[in-house]
């Protein structure tokens, strides 16, 4: 009977783990999702899409990374993306996000920060928050450049209505790790 109980817990955990790779039409509730970036790995090499803000802080300030999966033909886009912020003598405040499934837009000849790059505009719905001010189901947007020719000016920023609006965030520079496919 033990073994049976322990089988099952095995069996959970092992659906859990494969959350993250699901396609965004089979995105599970939003309690499978936890706050914060402890499910969301930071994806090296070359993904379809993907990007992260630097190493998770272990004081104040904020990161953010996600990853997923992108059709450019078809203007689809997947994925999952995380945001945790931190301040001295308050509590983490961390958001779970995935990716609809529209590609809002993408270019390969796009130019930000004075450099040229590409950029790709996806939009985001909050699955997990402990933030109180940014409840699940919240909408969003994101833009994510990602510069070429050598120079590293990628950027990150998220965009959301009024009752989220403290996860509005700008990551630029040369900590931020970003992958945007082109044309």
């Amino acid at each position: 009977m033990r073994m049976a109980h322990l089988a099952r817990l095995a069996a959970i955990a092992a659906i859990g783990s494969l959350t993250l790779a699901l396609p965004d039409g089979a995105i599970p509730s939003a309690t499978a999702y936890s706050p914060g970036c402890g499910q969301v790995p930071i994806v090296y090499g070359i993904p379809p899409w993907g990007f992260h803000t630097g190493q998770p802080l272990v004081g104040s300030g904020s990161f953010a990374r996600g990853h997923g999966d992108i059709d450019l033909d078809a203007s689809t886009v997947s994925g999952v993306i995380c945001q945790e912020k931190r301040a001295p003598g308050h509590p983490t405040r961390a958001i779970t996000m995935s990716v609809e499934h529209h590609l809002v837009f993408h270019s390969h000849y796009a130019v930000m920060w004075g450099y040229p790059g590409n950029v790709m505009k996806i939009i985001v719905r909050v699955r997990a928050s402990d933030d109180p001010r940014c409840a699940v189901g919240t909408v969003g947007r994101a833009t994510l450049f990602a510069s070429y020719n050598g120079v590293r000016s990628d950027s990150v920023q998220f965009f959301f209505p009024a009752a989220c609006r403290n996860q509005d965030h700008l990551y630029h520079g040369t900590q931020v790790n970003n992958q945007v496919p082109p044309l």
